[in-house]
């Protein structure tokens, strides 16, 4: 079985019908890590598409906010967005539904482990990896190995790559070859910053996609 596994969509619709109209006919299942919500335009929508194609779909911290109704972080720009988002979101009951791992082939997909950022730079052994994981979260893709063998592989992300803010990340995994593969596409993000200029985001929301390199 083929399944296409991605996380960090963050509201972004354009992002997510761009990689879902590449990859989608090209696997049996998707699947979902989560913080499908927040800082994008589209969160409701998002939501909306991912359970009409029947995606698996796990929390992440961003759905857990949204079901709270409270962002607890210190983060100044992430509380910027969380209150222009949440303002406008009618998905709760959706997101309630969400699971918090799943296991596929020889991996165990959740958001992340141990609550952590997890970076290309990270030291892999330090998290005493019991599972092979497949997580998000850091908005890095990246794969890497313990010394005693344990695989990680972030998807990066959807909606919000750290890296290149045009660029979409998720992984292809075969179960039946073991195949993992790492996929990018370029798309144009200028009808996401429009869309949040419409729908009247803070100047500081809209600096942080300007102000992101690009590919």
């Amino acid at each position: 079985m083929r399944y296409l596994i991605f996380g960090d969509v963050h509201g972004n619709l354009v992002a997510l019908e761009k990689m879902l109209q590449k990859a989608g006919p090209e696997v049996d299942f998707i699947v979902s890590h989560g913080d499908v919500v927040n800082y994008g335009p589209w969160s409701n929508e998002c939501v909306q598409l991912l359970q009409n194609i029947q995606c698996k779909c796990l929390l992440g911290n961003h759905e857990s906010y949204f079901i709270e109704g409270n962002y607890p972080g210190e983060n100044k720009i992430a509380q910027i967005f969380f209150n222009h988002c949440y303002e406008s979101f009618n998905q709760q009951e959706v997101i309630s539904a969400y699971g918090d791992n799943i296991q596929v082939g020889d991996f165990e997909i959740q958001h992340t482990v141990n609550n952590q950022y997890i970076f290309p730079d990270t030291d892999l052994n330090a998290l005493n990896l019991k599972l092979n994981y497949i997580v998000g979260h850091s908005h890095y893709q990246f794969s890497g190995k313990t010394e005693d063998g344990k695989l990680l592989i972030n998807t990066g992300s959807v909606g919000q790559n750290r890296k290149f803010i045009n660029l979409i990340n998720y992984i292809i995994y075969d179960t039946v070859s073991s195949e993992i593969k790492l996929e990018s596409i370029v798309y144009d993000i200028n009808p996401v910053i429009n869309k949040m200029k419409s729908e009247k985001y803070p100047q500081l929301c809209i600096d942080y996609y300007l102000n992101k390199n690009k590919q």
